[in-house]
């Protein structure tokens, strides 16, 4: 049986807590990659630390965002990081943005997955409207996928709330979900949280877990996590 895919959100600036987290959830029951985002990358040593990774699956959470040539450029400045297995760029950039990117990743990392981000998981319908946004956080994240299939991405990410939409839009592209909580747990500072399991149930391809993985003894709630998938 194939291992679920699962990044683990690694939210910190130390580089003794990465090493310690890359430790602690080594397991033979789940396929562990790594989320490491601008925290990290731009802690002092940050991004020299990142290339030293080797053989982990390495997801490098930028959520690039601006115009076209300086994206493009953005992707150029990160050619030498040739560990990276995913990328991830804002969708809501525009098509000519996400074009760019994909243009120049293909020159410079032909292996490297671009992975559009769509609405952050930490708003509602309610605090979306309130930056201007008419559609419900549903309607956008479906235009939104329909986009990045479009620019010819290689994978979402969006809630498991939004992944059965998803899904039917974007169906041989990666499906990746955060606002991943086992069950019982606090919701925290997101709105559109889920199980892992009904995050599977709903499309996704893989996960995006931190805290209830990293709170507590990590071995502990890997295991939790294990089960619950059954």
């Amino acid at each position: 049986m194939k291992k679920l895919k699962i990044f683990i959100a690694c939210d910190t600036q130390s580089h003794t807590k990465l090493k310690q987290i890359i430790k602690e959830t080594k397991t033979k029951y789940l396929d562990i990659g790594y989320k490491i985002g601008l925290e990290f990358f731009l802690s002092p040593s940050g991004r020299k630390i990142i290339s030293k990774l080797k053989s982990k699956n390495i997801f490098l959470d930028l959520k690039l965002n601006d115009i076209p040539n300086t994206c493009a450029a953005a992707i150029n400045s990160i050619k030498d990081l040739k560990n990276i297995s995913y990328l991830t760029v804002h969708i809501n950039g525009g098509f000519e943005m996400l074009k760019a990117i994909r243009k120049e990743s293909k020159k410079k990392n032909k292996k490297l997955k671009l992975i559009g981000v769509t609405v952050l998981t930490s708003f509602s319908n309610s605090s979306i409207k309130k930056i201007g946004h008419t559609k419900s956080v549903r309607d956008l994240v479906k235009q939104q996928a329909a986009l990045a299939k479009r620019a010819r991405l290689d994978g979402i990410v969006c809630s498991g709330h939004e992944a059965k939409y998803v899904k039917k839009i974007c169906k041989n592209m990666e499906i990746i979900t955060p606002g991943i909580r086992l069950p019982n747990d606090k919701k925290d500072d997101q709105e559109r949280v889920m199980t892992p399991k009904q995050s599977i149930k709903n499309g996704a391809t893989s996960l995006v877990i931190g805290r209830s993985l990293l709170k507590g003894s990590i071995k502990s709630n890997i295991k939790k996590l294990v089960q619950s998938l059954s």
